[in-house]
């Protein structure tokens, strides 16, 4: 099992439109394959980083994944969102493994 930690840079002054953004993956990301272990916006510190994190099985299966949320109407609708509204300025994706803890 794999996490992806995609780190977002986001416009301070756009963190409702980020909102929007995440609460809506939370309804698509369960749907396409992945477990989605949640999005958090800033609260204190940075107010420009905010996460989402979710399990994906392999990255074979993050393909078939992103091909799957790339052809969810939900999903495409968010991706057009997020570009048409400009809020997120970067977007950094890493996939780790978990070497222990609970599981």
């Amino acid at each position: 099992m794999l996490t992806c930690v995609i780190r977002y840079h986001i416009d301070p002054a756009r963190r409702d439109a980020f909102e929007t953004y995440a609460r809506t993956w939370a309804e698509a990301i369960p749907r396409c394959g992945a477990s989605l272990t949640g999005y958090y916006l800033p609260h204190e510190g940075s107010a420009t980083l905010a996460y989402g994190i979710y399990e994906i099985e392999s990255l074979a299966a993050y393909e078939a994944y992103k091909a799957r949320l790339a052809a969810d109407p939900l999903g495409r609708e968010n991706f057009d969102f997020a570009r048409a509204e400009r809020f997120i300025t970067r977007e950094d994706r890493t996939f780790l493994k978990r070497i222990g803890g609970p599981a």
